[in-house]
């Protein structure tokens, strides 16, 4: 038996990634696209169930484009039965208006609520502040069973009671769980939870911003005898990717160009790229981010540039200068009231804006 587990697909967000306003539209129609591509390849691929943890959209108020796409993704592979568990973005928006819902379609509610298929067993409960400290003590499964248990937070070893989206994973073990099904962190993790089963974030389907860079996608599983095997399959239409490019002791823009090709070698020009400066710069170094970006930016679906780099300070050069800038270095380093990292700091704001003068 096949099945998919995916989560956080935030369908209808806003996609505020520095996207213009026609990109951002086309960004969200690629996220709902991703899904339903997804769920075409469950078909194609003999997947009998998908598992949805939890924030399937993105706000309390969506578009009728997006319910009605996933709506008829659900109705058009009767042969596929999905489970969705609502997320803290999910806010009812998806069902509330439907009387009958699909046959094919099954929810969870605030307590345990279990789904027998073939030969597993998929149970659920959609996390609130009130009861996520009392479930994993609620959960009762059966050890003759092939557990796959649906929850949408965040797992630690030990959560206290003011890390409200958090829960302690020390409390699930011993539950007879094959496999904890997790949403709510947005990159792919596998990890033992104990003798028996494995905890996994199966991430979301697209990254949105430059805080989820890296493979996107779903995990399989393939569940016989009684064992259950996952695996991450990236499926991303677009990839973000945010890149350190080191510029230390570069001169020339010539210099930076081709440093800056190297570190991009391999990135398709369909992705989403910010590049970020570092290192030490000489103050005549030809550095320019927005040319640097004039540059590059027809050559990806979106391009950013952030200058991290700080300016190389060579004190010694001017300490003996008979000069305004010989006599500010000399006063700041026989200071014995600054500490060396405090006058490194006002070295360097001296410096540049005497060198500004």
């Amino acid at each position: 038996m096949k099945l998919i587990h995916c989560g956080d697909l935030h369908l209808d967000s806003r996609m505020e990634t520095g996207l213009s306003k026609e990109k951002a539209g086309e960004r969200r129609l690629e996220l709902l696209r991703t899904f339903t591509r997804m769920v075409d390849q469950a078909e194609a691929d003999h997947v009998e169930a998908i598992l949805i943890c939890g924030d399937l959209f993105d706000a309390k108020t969506i578009s009728a484009r997006a319910r009605k796409s996933v709506l008829d993704a659900v109705v058009q592979h009767p042969g596929i039965m999905f489970y969705y568990l609502q997320g803290n973005h999910d806010q009812n928006s998806f069902l509330s208006s439907m009387d009958t819902l699909p046959g094919n379609l099954r929810t969870f509610g605030k307590d345990w609520t279990s789904y027998e298929q073939k030969e597993v067993v998929i149970t659920g409960a959609e996390w609130s502040k009130e009861n996520k400290d009392a479930m994993a003590d609620r959960l009762s499964l059966r050890a003759d069973r092939t557990n796959l248990v649906l929850f949408h937070g965040m797992a630690a070893e030990y959560a206290s009671k003011d890390q409200s989206e958090t829960f302690s994973l020390r409390k699930w073990r011993g539950k007879q769980i094959d496999y904890l099904a997790l949403g709510h962190i947005h990159s792919f993790r596998l990890e033992r939870l104990d003798d028996r089963g494995v905890w996994c974030y199966c991430g979301c389907l697209e990254g949105r911003g430059f805080d989820e860079c890296g493979p996107k996608g779903y995990v399989e599983l393939e569940v016989q005898g009684g064992i259950v095997r996952p695996r991450f399959v990236p499926f991303a239409q677009r990839s973000l990717h945010e890149v350190a490019v080191d510029i230390t002791d570069l001169l020339t823009q010539e210099e930076i160009q081709r440093r800056i090709r190297s570190e991009l070698k391999g990135i398709p020009s369909k992705d989403l790229v910010k590049i970020c400066l570092t290192g030490e710069t000489e103050l005549e170094a030809e550095k320019d981010p927005a040319w640097i970006q004039k540059w590059l930016e027809d050559e990806y679906y979106l391009l950013k540039i952030k200058d991290e780099t700080t300016e190389a300070l060579h004190p010694e050069e001017y300490q003996y200068d008979v000069s305004l800038k010989g006599e500010f270095i000399r006063l700041v380093l026989g200071s014995e009231e600054l500490a060396d990292e405090d006058k490194e700091a006002i070295l360097r704001l001296g410096i540049h804006a005497l060198t500004e003068v």
